[in-house]
């Protein structure tokens, strides 16, 4: 089978990596890709947003399955210029997508399927704001009601600042805060069947001790050794079958990835945000315990065939990544920094610790790998349990050299300490 994946960050990177190591894969492409992912598929230039030169370039490699990795290109009907080429397509259609390209949307499907979630407010306008935030009090939770690249979330105990951002974004959703540890649930399903893939949790904000601003992720780790065993079974039963079959009642079916941001709550779980695509950084977590091979799976919820499929097989080992970022991030970052260490890592700490590219390229076509964006590299490794994968990892991070650059000290250490 050929593969295309569409996209060009760490998350793609996680895919194409799965992917070189299936042995039903006989070639790999991305687009646009990046220095990293150049590594182990071939990079073609496109607008990841154009659903027509998309599926040009697929036609033209005869890819058998494409993978649309970001959450732009879905909303913007990508995968729906391309299945109707009649090439099967891992991602929703563009009017599935809107569960992550509006919150207000993904409430409205919530509320229609009984999925447990933050009593909420959708304001278009000032004084609907201020009667939200009065009416929750802080922590005030202010969601962008659009796509922002992660960083459309504000969670504050000042309420000037809610209120700012609030009052910045055209549509907003306010909601109650919700207490509780977060987890991360994937599933993949055909829109029918859907099949969970394994827990992991990140850390979105910036700093140690999870202060500073809010980012797309600065690190996380898998498995979650203090969740009940009984949460996946429990989160497919209450929130991603329900959803699925209530996309499905709408007309509007949802096959591809359906991620589902949870808070274990006092009073049992509940759904903070969908999303419509792998996330990331958990997915470099996730994909390095995954030992069924990927590209079937893949295949099957985009033929209609999950239903089919053997159930998969996880690794016992723990999981962890370290997210690299640029000077300043998430602000403005800086680029265009060169990167040093990469070949140690793949010398020294191989297999069990290994670098997937975020924001990089290189500075011409022979010359050194240089930062390209804020989150630059996550850097992942396994281990039989989380002390040792976060041991290696950051044994390999601190091979890295990148000029300004920052990144957690404490990803999985409390996880890591209570296990």
């Amino acid at each position: 089978m050929k593969v295309l994946v569409i996209g060009g960050g760490a998350r793609e990177h996680a895919l194409c990596r799965s992917l070189s190591l299936d042995p039903a894969v006989s070639a790999l492409h991305c687009a646009p890709g990046n220095a990293g992912i150049a590594e182990v598929a071939e990079l073609h230039p496109v607008d990841a947003l154009d659903g027509a030169a998309v599926t040009a370039l697929a036609q033209r490699l005869e890819a058998g399955l494409v993978v649309v990795g970001p959450e732009a290109p879905l909303v913007a009907g990508v995968a729906d210029a391309v299945r109707a080429a009649g090439i099967p397509v891992f991602g929703p259609s563009g009017e599935a997508a809107l569960l992550e390209g509006s919150k207000a949307f993904a409430k409205d499907v919530m509320a229609g399927a009984g999925v447990p979630t933050a009593r909420s407010y959708v304001c278009t306008n000032p004084a609907e704001v201020d009667e939200a935030l009065d009416a929750f009090g802080a922590p005030y939770v202010v969601k962008d009601d659009g796509l922002a690249a992660g960083k459309g979330v504000v969670v504050t105990d000042d309420v000037t600042a809610a209120r700012a951002h609030a009052n910045a974004c055209e549509r907003v959703v306010i909601e109650e805060f919700l207490d509780g540890p977060e987890v991360s649930l994937f599933a993949i399903t055909d829109g029918t069947t859907v099949v969970p893939l394994q827990p992991a949790q990140d850390f979105k904000r910036a700093l140690d001790g999870d202060a500073g601003p809010n980012t797309g992720g600065m690190g996380a780790y898998s498995p979650l050794p203090w969740a009940d065993p009984e949460l996946v079974q429990e989160v497919l039963d209450t929130v991603l079958q329900p959803t699925v079959d209530e996309m499905r009642k709408r007309g509007t079916t949802f096959s591809g990835l359906l991620y589902a941001g949870l808070a274990i709550t006092g009073r049992g779980v509940r759904v903070i945000e969908f999303n419509a695509r792998f996330g990331d950084p958990e997915t470099q977590v996730v994909l390095a315990r995954l030992r069924t091979p990927l590209a079937g799976v893949l295949l099957a919820a985009a033929t209609g065939t999950l239903a089919d499929l053997e159930p998969l097989r996880w690794s016992d080992e723990a999981a962890v990544t370290v997210v690299i970022a640029s000077h300043n991030y998430p602000d403005t970052p800086r680029t265009g920094d060169p990167i040093t260490g990469l070949d140690a890592v793949a010398a020294q700490d191989a297999p069990y610790a290994y670098v997937l590219h975020a924001g990089t390229k290189r500075d011409g076509a022979e010359g050194p790998v240089v930062s390209a964006g804020g989150r630059v590299l996550s850097v992942t490794a396994t281990g039989s349990d989380l002390t040792q994968a976060r041991e290696r990892a950051y044994t390999a991070v601190g091979r890295i050299g990148l000029d300004g650059s920052q990144h957690r000290t404490d990803i999985a250490a409390k996880a890591a300490a209570e296990s």
